[in-house]
């Protein structure tokens, strides 16, 4: 299953997208939740008892701006987030 967290507003689509699935095979050791320096990740147990990554609530209504060092312009190639998760579950819409 796909989650997406974020928001869409005047000047843009904002999501950050997990794919549960992958994201359950880890192997990485949850690698994404340290890699974010805004430490936007936390893990929740989802519907189906499985232990999977989630963009903490608050953060879901300010990704275009917490995301804003870890994009290009910020002087990044990749995004830490993504680098870290070994699976390649994360992906962002931006």
């Amino acid at each position: 299953m796909i989650a997406n967290y974020g928001y869409k507003d005047g000047s843009g689509e904002y999501y950050i997208s997990i794919d549960t699935d992958r994201c359950i095979d880890c192997s990485a050791g949850r690698a994404c939740l340290t890699a974010c320096p805004k430490q936007m990740f936390e893990m929740i147990t989802d519907d189906y008892d499985d232990e999977v990554a989630r963009v903490k609530q608050p953060n879901c209504r300010t990704l275009a701006y917490d995301c804003a060092e870890c994009k290009p312009s910020g002087g990044h190639v990749s995004l830490p987030c993504m680098q870290a998760c070994s699976p390649g579950a994360i992906k962002h819409s931006w």
